[in-house]
């Protein structure tokens, strides 16, 4: 979408669940995709907000050390209720990445076919393998805690880059990886600075200037917690060392141990936690309308094409 879209009603949660209840009886179909992205949408802040809140526990020693996303999603199977939580949380990540499969794929937002919007798509359909896999990581976490065995998301990933390692040109591969890490890290601190948060929301005026400073704050934080995931896996490439590699939890740990460790945690902590709570305001106010894709790309029809809002 090329300008921005607001209005100045701020929609409440009977106005909501009437406009629900209105879509499932003219596009069922249509309004069953809006649903799972939504809950995709809140999976996805979730996760972020769970795992800025353990980076902050470890820099107030209330908890051992940060943990990276299936490590976070894992203190929660061993609440109360927990394995529900994760339920909803797998079943939303799977909405989630069906959803980047049309935004990417099918060109659910329209955002057409130029250089930016492929390049904007790519990064969609690499989010909906990311989320998708964490989805299936997150199912299988609830098997572990079914079977009182704890998750060990470190070792499964340095077993992964072994095996790559102990391909020809492994190594190659491995740092391109963190190479690529990287890349998105500063790309996302980038989109901190120059994107325009507020043009795919439906909200007030009030609301928009809060929410995409809240955007900015999160893209910055989570493009600063990919850094150092890159340059360990840069290391471990060049080294030919899969020891070297640390997820999310580890490298954030690792930036704890050098000078002003707490504080620098802390920031990007918070950072990783207003990228989750942006993740909960794009649930509500985000406009979700897969009605042209489902149309004219997969043969659905019954529903009335609305022109959806780009972006992530």
């Amino acid at each position: 979408m090329d300008g921005r879209t607001t209005t100045t009603i701020r929609p409440s949660v009977s106005t909501r669940l009437l406009q629900l209840r209105r879509r499932f009886a003219g596009a069922p179909w249509a309004a069953t995709v809006e649903m799972a992205a939504r809950l995709g949408y809140v999976a996805r802040g979730v996760v972020y907000l769970s795992i800025g809140l353990i980076a902050l526990l470890a820099v107030a020693r209330l908890a051992p050390r940060p943990r990276g996303a299936v490590g976070a999603l894992e203190a929660w199977g061993h609440w109360p209720m927990g394995v529900v939580l994760l339920w909803l949380i797998g079943l939303g990540l799977y909405g989630f990445a069906g959803w980047r499969v049309l935004q990417s794929v099918f060109d659910a937002d329209r955002q057409g076919n130029s250089g930016k919007a492929l390049a904007s798509r790519a990064g969609q359909a690499l989010s909906g393998l990311i989320y998708g896999g964490l989805a299936v990581s997150t199912f299988g976490l609830i098997d572990t805690i079914h079977d009182l065995h704890r998750a060990n998301e470190m070792a499964a990933e340095r077993a992964t880059v072994a095996a790559v390692l102990a391909w020809p040109l492994g190594s190659s591969v491995v740092m391109a990886t963190g190479a690529f890490i990287i890349a998105c890290g500063l790309g996302n601190m980038a989109r901190a600075a120059l994107d325009d948060f507020g043009a795919t929301l439906m909200c007030d005026p009030k609301t928009l200037a809060w929410t995409s400073w809240l955007a900015r704050s999160g893209y910055f934080g989570r493009g600063l917690a990919m850094l150092p995931v890159g340059v360990f896996m840069l290391r471990a490439g060049w080294h030919e060392h899969a020891a070297e590699v640390k997820g999310i939890g580890g490298a954030l740990w690792a930036l704890h141990a050098q000078s002003g460790g707490d504080l620098v945690l802390t920031l990007v902590a918070l950072g990783l936690m207003a990228f989750g709570a942006f993740a909960l305001v794009e649930a509500w106010f985000r406009p979700i309308r897969p009605e042209a894709a489902l149309e004219s790309d997969l043969g659905i029809h019954g529903t009335s094409p609305l022109r959806g809002a780009s972006g992530d």
